[in-house]
């Protein structure tokens, strides 16, 4: 068993893991599309889309905690996407 040619494999599915993290696009929302936000399978913000609607209303608080709830909405869909590609790979769950 060559230890050298297992850790390039290793790095190599590691990097494979990497980029295909960052093709994965997801949208959270919350108040029933009032706030969107779109995230890439590293939890990078892409875009935020806010209706014009909630700018009627004059109240931050809402604001404020419809942008957290669309935050965590898209947080926990990259959660699954990710565990869906390392499982597909035959990895254990939680490893990237």
């Amino acid at each position: 068993m060559d230890i050298n040619k297992l850790m390039r494999e290793a790095r190599r599915m590691q990097d494979d893991i990497q980029k295909k993290l960052e093709e994965i696009k997801v949208e959270g929302s919350a108040g029933g599309g009032m706030v969107v936000i779109e995230m890439d399978g590293k939890k990078n913000v892409v875009d935020i889309k806010i209706s014009e609607e909630i700018f009627q209303e004059n109240d931050i608080e809402m604001l404020r905690d419809l942008i957290l709830a669309a935050f965590q909405d898209a947080s926990s869909k990259v959660e699954e996407e990710s565990s869906k590609l390392v499982s597909s790979l035959g990895l254990p769950p939680g490893l990237f």
